[in-house]
């Protein structure tokens, strides 16, 4: 078999410069050349994948195959299939003998995703090949050896679904040989500005921006201050996101919950019940509901002024309070006034002049 590379794409997620991420890399290094089945563990979304091709390309096994099949993706029967293979005339609609992922990831490595969700009828047969090297294919009597480095991931706690019968203890003591704990983004705090640059650089050279964008301090602090429940994957979709709507050189504007809508609305599109459309005065929190009889009582009434030039003015009006009150974040001073984003820009447009002379 040809020696295969790791995709330089994938290598986005094993950047890092913060000291538990330094030393996950180290403990890859450490354990890549063994032979032993090795359990990774972590959040979604942190790289278990990426961390699982690391230790075969690191490994003496590195021209071989790493193969990789998520369990939770596939019915029982299918799982099992594609596992081990099958004979044809197995069952039904197996016109054919298929070879499996174990046979074909033979001398290489097998990394199987989301191990927890494998079921118990499939487990004794896992643990045959990781105990002995051998197996039969569905519908099959004979018996294949193979040499295959076992890697594992989860997000699951295994010793409680061992404890609770779910999962086999006698499999989790074989694929346990090292367990290796993926950090998650929150705590790599040295790592989510590089990463944060890397993905905006990609995505600016993707979407064809020739202008060169940084983060302003405010939009950093919003990285770093976030959680980040979807970890990488959810880091590069922010700030991803983040790029395609910036406006200038600098990105000012964190979008951390793209669903949440500038007014209330129901599951089918629409306004809320018993709800009506915001308008202008509405929405805007700094006008009271009675402003036009507070702005006659405060100043001498403009009887001179027209229809149009009066909408104007209140328009104008709104635009700026809106716009100081958000520090001139036009995003969150569209939401405050119950109106989208481009319809935003669109007033904003009408009487940007006015507004920037402010």
């Amino acid at each position: 078999m040809t020696a295969q590379t790791l995709p330089t794409a994938d290598l986005v997620e094993a950047l890092g410069q913060s000291d538990v991420f330094l030393q996950f890399q180290q403990n890859i290094a450490k354990v890549a050349p063994i032979r032993r089945p090795v359990l990774l563990i972590g959040e979604r979304g942190t790289g278990k994948e990426l961390a699982a091709a690391r230790i075969h390309f690191l490994s003496p096994r590195w021209s071989g195959a790493f193969l990789k099949l998520n369990c939770a993706a596939l019915s029982p029967d299918l799982l099992e299939t594609e596992l081990f293979g099958h004979e044809a005339g197995a069952f039904t609609g197996a016109i054919r003998q298929r070879i499996g992922r174990f046979e074909a990831a033979s001398g290489g490595t097998l990394f199987l995703d989301e191990i927890a969700q494998m079921p118990m009828s499939l487990q004794e047969k896992i643990l045959r090949v990781v105990e002995y090297g051998s197996f039969e294919r569905v519908g099959g009597s004979t018996t294949i050896t193979v040499d295959v480095r076992l890697v594992g991931a989860t997000n699951a706690n295994l010793m409680d679904l061992a404890d609770q019968g779910k999962f086999k203890r006698d499999l989790l003591d074989r694929v346990s040989f090292e367990v290796l704990f993926v950090p998650p983004v929150r705590i790599r705090q040295g790592d989510i500005e590089l990463l944060a640059n890397h993905f905006a650089s990609q995505m600016a050279s993707e979407i064809g921006l020739a202008k060169t964008l940084r983060f302003s301090a405010r939009a950093l602090q919003a990285l770093r201050n976030y959680g980040w429940p979807g970890n990488v994957r959810e880091l590069r979709n922010v700030v991803e996101r983040a790029v395609y709507r910036a406006e200038g050189s600098e990105i000012d504007e964190i979008d951390l919950n793209p669903f949440k809508p500038p007014f209330s609305v129901s599951l089918e599109g629409g306004l809320a019940a018993g709800e009506s459309p915001p308008s202008l005065l509405e929405a805007a929190p700094d006008v009271p509901a009675n402003a036009a009889t507070t702005q006659t009582r405060d100043r001498p009434p403009e009887t001179d002024l027209s229809f149009n030039d009066a909408v104007a003015r209140f328009e104008l009006d709104l635009l700026r309070k809106a716009l100081r009150s958000s520090r001139y974040n036009q995003r969150q001073a569209a939401a405050q006034l119950g109106m989208t984003y481009d319809q935003f820009r669109g007033l904003y447009r009408k009487y940007r002049a006015a507004l920037e002379t402010d």
